[in-house]
């Protein structure tokens, strides 16, 4: 068996040209999303990421702006930074990048930025409302995911899914938006014991723990649906996943690449994020 690949560039792309004819509608009522990005200190990966976010707006025709602060800004200075976009009516979006310098409380922050404009879908109020089955924003990641099982006509009710890695930002809500599609969840975490036990009941698989290969081959149902959310580099220094690609490919039914797959969904899904902000203050009085 060789799995087909599920192509999260190429469905990217259509979302985002979505978004785009979306973004011309509010342009005619005098609205342009805006999104703000935050990026405290000088991590190269997180400053890559900044970047594409950055041109993805910009292509889509939002007002976007990325402010840059040193690695030793104050805490007081942070939050006083985001209660200003709080009340800025043109921001429709804040994005604080993680990681935060040790000396930031990253909890803190997430909880000043405005539930309404928290694009990431961390805030407390919104992880709350995602519990609840009626969400404001889906955290980008985890959302991405779902849209690659839809375009692929993935039937998610009353399949075993199996989720490896139970962070906040993707493990635990991937988990609700699987749960509230009908599936039946396993959360694995670094504890599980013989974690290819559970693996190997998966009709679909989503991977997201940093840990370059955690995930082999022989821990893969015949079939299943693969969702490779890691992105590491190797000992030569080349892009992977948490799946070991070669062969899982040989196993699974689908399966996402990397690079190629999960990450330019999540962009996509923080432009639709930043769109439906956008649309909602339009209905507002």
């Amino acid at each position: 068996m060789t799995a087909r690949i599920i192509d999260g560039k190429a469905l990217a792309t259509k979302i985002r040209h979505e978004v785009a004819q979306r973004v011309l509608a509010l342009q005619a009522q005098s609205i342009q999303p805006g999104l703000t990005v935050v990026l405290v200190g000088d991590d190269p990966a997180s400053h890559v990421y900044v970047r594409n976010k950055a041109l993805a707006c910009e292509a889509a025709g939002f007002k976007s702006d990325v402010l840059r602060l040193s690695s030793d800004t104050s805490e007081t200075d942070l939050l006083a930074l985001i209660h200003q976009l709080n009340q800025d009516d043109t921001v429709h979006g804040i994005l604080v990048q993680l990681p935060l310098p040790a000396h930031l409380d990253q909890h803190k922050v997430i909880e000043t930025i405005a539930a309404d404009k928290d694009v990431d879908g961390f805030h407390v109020s919104n992880a709350g409302l995602l519990m609840t089955g009626q969400p404001l924003f889906r955290p980008c990641t985890p959302y991405g995911v779902m849209k690659m099982l839809e375009s692929e006509q993935v039937e998610l009710r009353g399949a075993e899914a199996v989720v490896v890695g139970a962070s906040n930002i993707v493990g635990k809500p991937m988990a609700m938006l699987l749960l509230a599609a009908g599936a039946t969840v396993t959360l694995c975490n670094s504890k599980t014991r013989d974690l290819a036990a559970q693996t190997r009941r998966a009709d679909v698989l989503v991977v997201a723990t940093g840990r370059p290969g955690i995930v082999t081959g022989d821990m893969i149902k015949p079939g299943a649906v693969v969702i490779d959310v890691g992105i590491n580099r190797n000992s030569d220094g080349k892009l992977c996943g948490d799946v070991e690609f070669d062969s899982a490919a040989a196993v699974a039914g689908a399966i996402t690449p990397v690079p190629g797959g999960v990450g330019p969904m999540t962009i996509a899904m923080l432009l639709v994020n930043t769109l439906e902000a956008a649309e909602r203050r339009l209905q507002q009085p």
